[in-house]
């Protein structure tokens, strides 16, 4: 009979340490101490009255499909950190540290360490640390040439300064803080357009633009953490909403207090690759501020009186706003009225 082996199954162990090996050189690089043990251990010396933790996990979609076209894998590890610090951070909370998952058919360790890689260099920009992770292999359940990732923060908030949305009113205003693209969400429509419908191919160029379909719909997803905490430290945030699945018709009300409603102008310039997915969709207006962010990846809840000080702070960061609308007695069913 044929010795068996691990190997002969499609998993191999030292594909596996030497993408470790490689995991630990590039952690090492981004002064992280410790990577390969059982577990991750992280000393809470914040010195908080009433510390408490919140924490998130998420993936990024069927965006890594356009990584797995381009073959460009870089950027999908650092959307990943932003878009679980942009989820806690819409609390108050102070990321701490990272975990990921990544998950594939066949182990290669050059492609495992430049997703690595973003990973670290979310990390780093957002001044935390990659405290540990799993890679597992997975032979016959993922396509070749394909994986998945996850990832799982936490933060750290004092109890008395979570923003819950308790206190909005009637006359907030909201803030819109620019988006660098689809950040992780709508990539399943935008594929039904760009590749099923139009026959595009990624190397194809944006109308309007100078990026190529694939580096457009590639785009980082940004972090929010250096404007946001600015404001956060002059006590100005009423409440904060992450326009991720479900753009802003399902986000907006998860922090809206009942019986308020918020009317939006659209008054910013939506960047081309949304305005190129809808008119060559033939999207309506709902869906599509239902399914993509639309040029907006985080809406700021502030009070009337406090917009010069907020215009001010964000101005001096460089930070690309806008005043979009503002929150009213509702009238209706509908918590979100766009015009």
């Amino acid at each position: 009979m044929e010795e068996n082996s691990y190997s002969k199954a499609g998993v191999n162990i030292d594909k596996g340490r030497e993408a470790v090996d490689k995991i630990k050189n590039m952690a090492k690089k981004f002064g992280v101490l410790e990577i390969g043990k059982f577990s991750g251990f992280y000393p809470l010396t914040e010195g908080l009255n009433s510390p408490v933790l919140v924490s998130s996990a998420d993936g990024v979609g069927t965006k890594l499909k356009i990584a797995f076209m381009t073959d460009k894998h870089n950027s999908v590890g650092k959307d990943l950190v932003n878009h679980c610090v942009n989820d806690i951070l819409v609390y108050g909370a102070k990321p701490l540290f990272f975990l990921d998952y990544i998950a594939t058919g066949v182990l290669e360790p050059d492609k495992i360490s430049e997703i690595v890689s973003g990973l670290l260099e979310g990390c780093v920009d957002n001044n935390f640390i990659l405290l540990g992770g799993e890679t597992a292999e997975m032979p016959g359940f993922y396509s070749d040439n394909e994986y998945d990732i996850a990832g799982f923060i936490v933060g750290l908030v004092e109890k008395k300064n979570i923003i819950d949305g308790k206190n909005i009113k009637e006359g907030d205003l909201l803030i819109g803080l620019q988006s660098s693209g689809l950040h992780t969400n709508g990539y399943s429509l935008a594929r039904h357009i760009v590749f099923e419908q139009l026959k595009m191919n990624v190397n194809d160029q944006l109308p309007g633009t100078e990026d190529t379909i694939g580096d457009a719909l590639l785009k980082t997803h940004r972090s929010y953490l250096k404007p946001v905490s600015k404001l956060l430290e002059k006590k100005i945030i009423k409440g904060m909403v992450h326009i991720t699945g479900g753009g802003f018709y399902d986000n907006i009300p998860r922090i809206l207090p009942e019986g308020y409603e918020v009317k939006i102008n659209r008054n910013w310039p939506v960047p081309e690759i949304f305005s190129f997915l809808v008119k060559k969709g033939n999207i309506s207006q709902k869906e599509s501020f239902r399914v993509f962010n639309m040029g907006i990846g985080m809406i700021l809840f502030i009070d009337r009186e406090n917009l010069s000080e907020t215009e001010s702070i964000l101005n001096n960061l460089n930070e690309n706003f806008y005043t979009i609308g503002q929150v009213k007695k509702s009238n209706g069913k509908d918590k979100v009225i766009i015009s």
